[in-house]
């Protein structure tokens, strides 16, 4: 999963705003148009609401935002609350049964009608983003999911903006995200000069965006999609980023079974990564694989690193320079994984070596016949994260990662910051993040991000 990997948020309001990309280079956010007119007398301030869905490849995800305009002095508003609910699997589950996908939205609206008091259904916007589930779908499987989405939004009692539901590109994902985690770390006051590098995994793509230092990173980049030039408080950063569709931990295990393109259930798919005793289904993107160790073979480390190699290698492209000075935070499964493997606090998360991972591989894999782990999985996705790391992205046994939940990144929370990277106050503790020690007030933010593309 995936939960608040990028600025919802900042998505939702652009959207309700109505704003296409050239017009978010040019235009500023016109509070107006989707701040409802709901009075409340006692305080002078109106409360509006917005609902946002997070289709990702493994769940989906609603977020009900509860926002305060005040009418006395402050022109922007502030995020009050947030309900949040999930349902398994996502909606790339249903490739062949369209249907279904709208029947998971329609039942995730049952929070918003929970939440939304009905006499402001009809101007409180939906909006929907997929991620890397619907874009390893064929674009005729995907637009048919997008479509019985949009089907249940217009049937909807709530507002449906232009462009409401759509797949979210995977460049702009990781563009975001390194906006929110060096906004929140203070990396990108004008004084700074460091950055901080993004990983993040999730289950059908992973993400690489970091601000290089020497030409040479942008100028060897394999295409120009790998680049990109972004304007933000007043400074252009030319970042070097890219999402590889399929390498996300869930889509590596079916590479890593030899699964690809199979579309017969009845083969049984091995692999020396899983215990050698071990038999059972798997799904992912609506299908079911049958999956075992190697009862007649064996199991282990290298074993299994060989097999996830030819996943990695030669398909990530290794940047000229990852140095040591460059801090990479790193998300979503790197986080899971390194908790489940207990690397890592379960809460605050941890600084990891990538010889960490590679470490822990080794021990789970090595023992996986004597001593079950918590996941028959958890061998080959830890030998696949330290694979990715090391023979994908090129980063040193010695390089330093943050590991972390996205949501629980000092000195702000990242919900609170979603908000503040669009000129919002944040007063509320997010749903499983540590309160913020105090409100951020970004008046001072003029403009919204600007991308261009090399």
């Amino acid at each position: 999963m995936k939960p608040l990997t990028v600025p919802l948020l900042l998505l939702v309001l652009l959207a309700v705003a109505g704003l296409s990309r050239a017009q978010v280079q040019t235009s500023f956010l016109d509070w107006s148009r989707i701040l409802p007119s709901l009075s409340r007398p006692a305080n002078h301030s109106r409360i509006f609401y917005a609902v946002m869905f997070d289709a990702g490849s493994t769940g989906t995800r609603i977020h009900v935002y509860t926002f305060i305009q005040s009418d006395s002095g402050n022109s922007l508003p502030v995020l009050d609350n947030e309900m949040f609910h999930s349902i398994k699997p996502g909606l790339s589950a249903y490739a062949d049964s369209p249907e279904m996908a709208g029947q998971t939205v329609r039942m995730l609206l049952k929070v918003a009608k929970k939440t939304v008091p009905r006499l402001v259904w009809k101007r409180t916007p939906l909006v929907l983003r997929a991620t890397a589930g619907l874009r390893l779908l064929s674009a005729e499987k995907a637009h048919a999911i997008l479509d019985q989405v949009q089907h249940v939004f217009d049937e909807s009692p709530f507002l449906v903006p232009d462009n409401s539901v759509s797949i979210m590109n995977g460049t702009n994902e990781g563009i975001l995200a390194w906006i929110t985690v060096n906004f929140l770390t203070g990396h990108l006051k004008a004084q700074s000069k460091k950055t901080v590098g993004i990983l993040d995994l999730g289950g059908g793509s992973t993400q690489i965006t970091f601000l290089p230092k020497l030409r040479k990173t942008i100028e060897s980049a394999p295409v120009a999609d790998f680049v990109a030039r972004f304007e933000f408080f007043n400074s252009t950063f030319e970042l070097y980023t890219h999402s590889y569709l399929g390498h996300g931990l869930m889509a590596a295990r079916l590479a890593t079974l030899g699964a690809l393109g199979a579309e017969g259930t009845w083969q049984v798919f091995k692999s020396s990564c899983l215990p050698k005793k071990f038999r059972d289904e798997w799904s992912f993107g609506g299908l079911t694989y049958r999956v075992s160790g190697d009862p007649d073979g064996y199991a282990g480390y290298k074993l299994c690193y060989q097999e996830v190699l030819k996943v990695v290698k030669g398909i990530i492209h290794q940047p000229y320079e990852l140095e040591d000075s460059n801090v990479f935070y790193a998300f979503s499964y790197y986080f899971d994984r390194a908790v489940d493997a207990g690397l890592i606090d379960g809460v605050q998360g941890g600084m990891l070596e990538v010889r960490d991972f590679k470490k822990r591989a080794k021990e789970v894999c090595n023992k996986m016949t004597k001593y079950p782990p918590i996941s028959p999985f958890l061998c080959m996705d830890m030998t696949y994260i330290t694979c990715l790391l090391k023979d994908g992205f090129g980063f040193k046994e010695s390089t330093v990662l943050q590991v972390r939940r996205c949501c629980t990144i000092k000195p702000v929370e990242l919900g609170c910051f979603i908000l503040s990277s669009i000129g919002l106050k944040c007063n509320v503790e997010m749903e499983g993040c540590t309160k913020a020690p105090q409100a951020t007030n970004l008046y001072s933010l003029h403009a919204h991000p600007k991308i261009y593309y090399r």
